[in-house]
């Protein structure tokens, strides 16, 4: 329950919705603890007593709780709905904000699929349990107390008799829950799983085709949503076996209340309307405990779900502004790692060890090395993409720990390995880092035609931005006729 009390406190900033939805229901509680009631008066007061006019005064009573009740209804749900919104919208916000703090080592042990289960699915399913699950909690309590009250003030003895099978109803679903809890979170992670292959696969689609690996993709997936299934009907079948036991417990009480209340009648001690109405109430008490076990569903699932949210959102972020980091004055290019030692969070090794040098500015360095030397590993150094583990990183002969990450990362440029391209214009995606950049910064120097290059060309885009296209160009020989063509 702690992380959905946690959950709860997003829906502080819209508490004037989450207040009118409560109240709403409410009065629809009133109104329905009203209703049975009227019955009373149209069958005592109207059809045992041949009273018409007592039975069109009751018969406009029922119409107007019916009215009264279809209007708050309606608000209670549109209320709750619109405040729960903006719960999610704050949950995805902080978690996504998150995401995009943690540093290179969380990622590297995270997996997408998992991260977008749980920014998706997760977030959703918590919000149904602070927009619908959490209010129809407070009204079916709300609803089963009053309706408890008006039965022991209309016949205590009965009201007894009624209220001794509830104990055996809240026993099957505090089992349910318990049960329920840890088999909602399995499924979570089965479904996160899922999403994990799916989102490879749409990733690697061109590598998958290449090596016609597409039927071992298939049964990849296949396997998992075959765990996934499973996982759901280990879930539907403790649903199965609580509920049944639940009516069964239910309508033992209605037995008991047909039995005893009708032989009150009989001996001249209830009236036939005030036991038709107590039968009504014992609907009203009885269906609170029926929502509250479908509400106790929405809470294990809920629960699991909003754990894993939380999870992600106190996760501990490695890199971050240290105390008192200061800007980084604007650089002017000289790098030095001084007996610089890292190692990747669960190896077994380190990655370097005591590297020493030094770049100057104008220098042009390659570092060259098997796979796993550690090339890559010392450029993620120089933005903080991982701090090192021994020795230090300069630039400047500033240590890159002690300024702030965005004066530090805003001075350095980086071609990735791997291309990547946004949704949006050619001008957004080449402006990324600098946004603000003119079109002339964006555009690339035009060459002159030549007799050795040719004429630079012009391309616009979708959207009507310009772009320069590859305008010079040297052709390799050949040293032999082959098939593949010259390289440019």
């Amino acid at each position: 329950m702690r992380p959905l009390s946690r959950a709860l406190r997003y829906l502080a900033p819209y508490w004037p919705s989450a207040l009118g939805a409560f109240l709403s229901m409410l009065l629809v509680a009133v109104a329905n603890l009203v209703s049975p009631q009227l019955i009373r008066r149209v069958i005592d007061d109207g059809i045992m007593a041949g009273n018409l006019t007592a039975i069109l005064a009751a018969a406009a009573g029922l119409l107007g709780v019916a009215l009264v009740r279809g209007v708050f209804s309606f608000a209670q749900g549109f209320l709750s709905e619109k405040a729960s919104q903006g719960a999610a919208y704050d949950m995805r916000n902080a978690i996504y904000g998150k995401l995009q703090t943690l540093s290179f080592s969380f990622h590297d042990q995270a997996q997408t699929g998992q991260l977008m289960t749980r920014v998706t699915s997760d977030v959703e399913m918590v919000r149904m349990f602070t927009g619908q699950g959490f209010l129809q909690l407070l009204g079916a309590l709300c609803m089963f107390f009053g309706a408890a009250v008006v039965l022991i003030v209309m016949n205590w003895r009965l009201a007894l008799v009624t209220l001794a099978t509830l104990p055996l109803i809240f026993m099957s679903f505090a089992f349910f829950i318990r049960r329920a809890g840890p088999l909602f979170a399995t499924v979570q992670a089965s479904l996160g799983a899922l999403n994990t292959i799916l989102q490879e696969n749409l990733a690697g689609v061109r590598v998958v085709k290449a090596f016609a690996r597409e039927a071992y993709e298939a049964d990849r997936y296949t396997r998992a949503n075959d765990e996934l299934l499973e996982q759901n009907l280990g879930v539907v079948r403790v649903f199965s076996a609580a509920f049944p036991l639940t009516f069964f417990v239910a309508n033992l009480g209605t037995v008991a209340v047909v039995w005893y209340g009708g032989n009150q009648v009989i001996g001249g001690d209830l009236s036939l309307g005030e036991l038709v109405a107590f039968n009504s109430y014992l609907g009203l008490l009885m269906f609170p405990a029926f929502m509250l076990g479908m509400i106790s569903a929405v809470i294990a699932r809920a629960g699991a779900s909003a754990k894993r949210i939380f999870e992600v959102v106190d996760a501990e972020n490695e890199i971050r502004d240290r105390p008192g980091a200061v800007p980084l004055p604007p650089i002017k290019g000289r790098v030095g790692f001084e007996e610089v030692g890292f190692r990747y969070v669960g190896a077994d090794r380190n990655v370097l060890e005591h590297a020493n040098f030094v770049v100057v500015p104008g220098q042009t360095v390659a570092i060259v090395g098997t796979t796993g030397a550690g090339k890559s590993t010392i450029i993620n150094l120089l933005p903080r993409f991982y701090d090192v583990t021994g020795g230090r990183v300069t630039i400047d002969g500033h240590d890159v720990r002690d300024v702030t990450l965005s004066s530090l990362r805003g001075q350095i440029g980086i071609v990735l390995q791997d291309t990547l391209l946004f949704s949006g214009t050619i001008r957004e995606n080449i402006a990324y880092g600098a946004p603000d950049a003119s079109l002339d910064e964006v555009l690339p120097t035009r060459t002159t035609s030549s007799s050795n290059s040719p004429k630079a060309t012009t391309r616009k885009s979708a959207r009507g931005v310009s772009a320069s296209v590859g305008a010079k160009c040297s052709v390799l020989p050949s040293p032999a006729p082959c098939s593949l063509p010259r390289k440019c």
